[in-house]
């Protein structure tokens, strides 16, 4: 007999999506709790949305996280962000930007351990 775990989902009662892993139950979870924030936040907005729009324009925002804090400029946007919204522009698939994104964080640590080297060996003259 085979044994299955499912992580599922209920938000007010009803069985909103099942999973096969936490880690994809938990997002999920997260951004209908970051959905149910916004759309009480537009409730409280001058602008008028039907009920259908709210829940729609909440979720959309919520799903699109990442992207929402880059516009509003609270977060910087990473080469997956740019790379993702290049490609929604031009409908063109990028692969150079994927290529770069590891090469340069190993070229700044290197920079990084080189400047703490030099004020340590400053400090000790």
């Amino acid at each position: 007999m085979a044994v299955e775990s499912r992580f599922v989902v209920i938000r007010n009662g009803v069985e909103a999506k099942t999973f096969m892993d936490k880690k994809s139950a938990d997002e999920y979870d997260k951004m209908l709790d970051m959905a149910d924030n916004l759309s009480q936040m537009f409730s409280q907005s001058s602008v008028e949305l039907s009920d259908s729009a709210n829940e729609e324009l909440s979720i959309f925002l919520a799903q699109h996280r990442e992207e929402v804090l880059v516009a509003l400029l609270a977060k910087k946007p990473t080469k997956v962000i740019v790379k993702k919204l290049v490609e929604k522009v031009t409908d063109l698939p990028i692969t150079d930007l994927a290529e770069t994104e590891t090469k340069k964080p190993a070229a700044k640590a290197k920079k990084s351990k080189a400047k703490i080297t030099a004020t340590k060996l400053s400090e000790a003259s």
